[in-house]
């Protein structure tokens, strides 16, 4: 079996594994497909402490075909999505021909979905999805205002504006490459603003701008968008692309009702990520999947690809072929 083999203790890299046994209660999936997220590429190239384990296979996402099952549940044949749930942090993920993973924590494919376009989405999407959700639940309209998306050029955003204007929420998408705003526009961002005017103030409330957003950034623009959101809007949390850190006023909130809310796509509970996969797969399918790839790659260029989405050369999704002639 090929796949991309992590040793922690000597930080190198292999293209060789053994070939997973099956426990009681899991399946062995032929991967199909996987992709490359931003946290993928953070633990490829030992930027941050993604794996929880000193020899493991990245990668948390994949699509295949279960191939022998130790569960009446999830039958040989079945196509399944690997979605989080520890698939390459905590234990082997989708980086191989093939892995094992508990039935119970996978999603069976929906209708309406290829394996390929499961990818395509990966967890990018589904946490675009997932962010959107939490702030419907949390009473947001497209009547409160545009919504604004940050870090827009990566997946995450691409998948969110895309969502948000089906949905018919007017849209503003932040970019530090305002060379994609053509595609931006397309994916159906109603304005595409430049990061670099994005004025930084340090005030607890400025002039409320935005009826909501999803923040890919963090830090100090994740305080600042807070600061402008009108009343009773959310701010959904899903990164931390220029920090960790959050130190902000709890005026949003006690004067204007802002919610922040947190969006985690790796331990979100295994029915509700059925449920948003199945919207993913009908009411909340991209339209326009074709733009949200800009990369198709094989397993042996993992490495090198992952040091590219980190440089910000790549924009949107990076699918990983694994199976040959796959669709």
């Amino acid at each position: 079996m090929k796949a991309i083999f992590f040793d922690q203790t000597k930080s190198i890299f292999t293209l060789s594994h053994s070939k997973p046994s099956v426990k009681k209660s899991e399946v062995l999936v032929q991967v199909h497909y996987s992709g490359i997220n931003y946290k993928d590429a953070l633990g490829v190239l030992n930027l941050a402490p993604i794996f929880k384990k000193d020899k493991i296979i990245p990668g948390i996402d994949a699509s295949g075909t279960v191939v022998e099952s130790q569960s009446s549940a999830m039958p040989v044949g079945t196509n399944v999505i690997i979605n989080g749930m520890g698939a390459g942090e905590e234990r082997d993920g989708g980086y191989a021909e093939y892995m094992s993973y508990p039935a119970s924590k996978l999603i069976v494919l929906p209708e309406g979905l290829s394996l390929k376009e499961a990818m395509l989405i990966g967890t990018a999407g589904f946490t675009a999805a997932l962010a959107i959700k939490r702030m419907i639940q949390n009473g947001q309209t497209p009547e409160m205002g545009p919504v604004l998306v940050t870090g827009s050029g990566g997946g995450v955003g691409g998948f969110g504006i895309q969502v948000l204007s089906q949905l018919g929420f007017e849209v503003y998408a932040l970019t530090s490459r305002m060379e994609q705003e053509p595609r931006l526009l397309k994916l159906g961002a109603r304005k595409v603003l430049d990061i670099n005017k994005f004025n930084l103030s340090s005030r607890p409330l400025e002039k409320a701008e935005y009826g909501g957003a999803i923040d890919n950034l963090g830090g100090v623009y994740l305080k600042s968008i807070l600061a402008r959101v009108h009343q009773w809007g959310s701010v959904a949390s899903i990164g931390l692309a220029s920090g960790a850190a959050l130190e902000t006023s709890v005026m949003p909130f006690i004067l204007r009702g802002v919610s922040l809310l947190g969006a985690s796509s790796n331990n979100c509970p295994i029915e509700l990520k059925r449920e948003i996969w199945g919207l993913l797969a009908s009411k909340w399918k991209p339209k326009f999947m074709d733009l949200l790839s800009s990369k198709e790659i094989k397993l042996e260029q993992v490495i090198q690809t992952s040091q590219q989405l980190i440089e910000l050369k790549i924009s949107g999704r990076c699918l990983v072929q694994i199976k040959t002639n796959s669709r």
